[in-house]
């Protein structure tokens, strides 16, 4: 980029969830100066696994000033406060990860060193118990902002399922608004600059030639220009993340139209289930070493809800990320930086927090090597860490198949496992720098897949026997109370958004 240019060229390769959420922010942002084109064709489809959310996508909806009763209009979408787990501990066991606060955090010590105070006792109460998020979405209710105002748990918090598709064409009309140029093709080539080894140009198979400044790589797994086009290289996560393939398919809705994802653990992998206003989202991801192809969507077929509503659809995929995000002026977003299993419904969040960072290392004229560095080490360093959360599901179970065994037997990370022992012995949780996944998230995971720890703080034994079972009631009560003054999560969406429920 020349620095003081009039204007500079981002050219965004790929359209879908991942090319959509880029146009629409970065023409958000970039009204001045800058012009921003996409190119994509629409006889390629998409992976479109990312129907199920995490809290962050509130944050990046707002950002973009988008009403969220028009954006679930649109989407068909449905609300989601947390995911839960069926069979991942052992077969007939459930626990949920849920958004949100469990219970409330007392003097200097968090509330989970009270609640394991309490099981050491004999306490049976779960922690879900304990969390509105959790409580609520076992209930099948759901209502926006605090249930009751004067209590201390705060506000609902919650995320979204919706249809990715439609999401896409969403932010499309908002994006083209905002003056994004699209380009309908199929691209033939990519041209290099001989000098620099930059991206020039993309030359479409009309003989058409796009030029840019820089060039943001939204063509999924295939990586046209992060991989293809300069060789960036790929980091494979199989020994860890074994897993490879995925079947999906939507079938009929059916009631009650709960409001959490559900993720069921099958002989080699595990199923997804996410329910929208007009179709339930359903996949089975497995390990081709354990499992046919046939045998993995004849389980899928076998337990859908509903009638199926389309032909089940293959995936392969292997678990891992680029060795660079940003390699010259070619920024990978989506599936072309990598792939992480839709576990914990990180697959928007990931596009979406790789948005944020680059807006915050935008060049202002050439890329700078130290920027690119940067960014590369701040996008390694989340996709690791999910990563890890990720592993921890998978490596502690107590599953008798071959597949969960040798989950069971195989090294893990240095990271995930310093992070294990540390909470076996006391219970104590600490969040590295800013990675996503919170000192909540690992506790309910944690405690979900049995582990329990050997101690808790001492500062726990501060309370007499009376004041910890008042302490925990009085929490519990908190929560009933607020569930039981909210809808169900099937009525709200009929009251507020009827039109779409059919």
């Amino acid at each position: 980029m020349a620095v003081g240019a009039e204007q500079q060229t981002i050219v965004i390769v790929g359209g879908g969830s991942a090319g959509w959420m880029t146009a629409a922010a970065l023409s958000r942002f970039l009204a001045r100066g800058w012009s921003i084109k996409l190119i994509e064709s629409e006889e390629i489809g998409t992976v479109g696994v990312g129907e199920a959310t995490i809290p962050q996508i509130r944050l990046f909806n707002n950002t973009l000033g988008i009403d969220e009763d028009e954006f679930i209009r649109a989407t068909k979408g449905t609300f989601k406060l947390g995911i839960q787990f069926d069979g991942w501990l052992r077969p007939g066991e459930s626990y949920i990860h849920a958004f949100g606060q469990v219970g409330r955090d007392l003097g200097l010590i968090s509330f989970h060193h009270y609640w394991l105070r309490a099981k050491a006792a004999g306490a049976n109460e779960g922690l879900g118990a304990y969390s509105l998020s959790a409580s609520a979405a076992m209930a099948g209710r759901f209502m926006r902002g605090n249930p009751t105002p004067n209590a201390p748990l705060g506000p609902v918090t919650y995320a979204y399922h919706f249809d990715a598709g439609l999401y896409a064409a969403f932010l499309r009309t908002r994006a083209e608004a905002q003056g994004v140029v699209r380009t309908e093709g199929t691209i033939a080539d990519v041209q290099i600059d001989g000098e620099t080894g930059d991206v020039s140009g993309i030359v479409m198979e009309d003989g058409n030639v796009i030029t840019g400044d820089l060039f943001i790589d939204c063509s999924g797994f295939r990586g046209l220009l992060i991989e293809e086009a300069l060789n960036t290289g790929y980091e494979d996560w199989t020994q860890w993340l074994p897993c490879d393939r995925a079947v999906a398919v939507p079938c009929a809705s059916v009631s009650p139209l709960t409001p959490y994802t559900r993720s069921s653990a099958r002989k080699a992998g595990w199923q997804w289930r996410i329910p929208l206003q007009h179709r339930i989202g359903n996949g089975h991801v497995y390990c081709s070493n354990h499992i046919s192809d046939d045998e993995a969507t004849a389980i899928l077929l076998d337990n859908l809800d509903g009638e199926a509503l389309a032909d089940p659809r293959p995936i392969k995929f292997t678990t891992g990320m680029r060795r660079k995000f940003w390699n010259r002026n070619v920024v990978a977003l989506g599936l072309s930086s990598g792939f992480m299993e839709p576990l914990e419904s990180t697959s928007l969040h990931l596009i979406q927090s790789g948005i944020e960072r680059l807006l915050k290392f935008l060049p202002n004229g050439p890329v700078a090597s130290a920027d690119t560095d940067a960014y590369n080490r701040q996008s390694a360093f989340e996709f690791e860490r999910i990563r890890d959360f990720i592993i921890l599901h998978y490596h502690v179970n107590q599953r008798d198949e071959p597949f969960w065994k040798a989950c069971r037997d195989m090294a893990i990370p240095d990271t995930l496992a310093e992070k294990l022992e540390v909470f076996r012995a006391n219970g104590r949780i600490f969040r590295a720098s800013d990675e996503l996944f919170t000192e909540l998230g690992w506790l309910q995971v944690m405690v979900g897949q049995g582990i329990m720890p050997s101690g808790y703080h001492p500062l726990a034994q501060q309370l007499s026997d009376s004041d910890l079972n008042g302490f925990l009631g009085m929490t519990r009560q908190i929560v009933d109370a607020s569930v039981a003054a909210m809808p169900t999560h099937e009525d709200f969406i009929a009251r507020h958004y009827s039109a779409g429920v059919n």
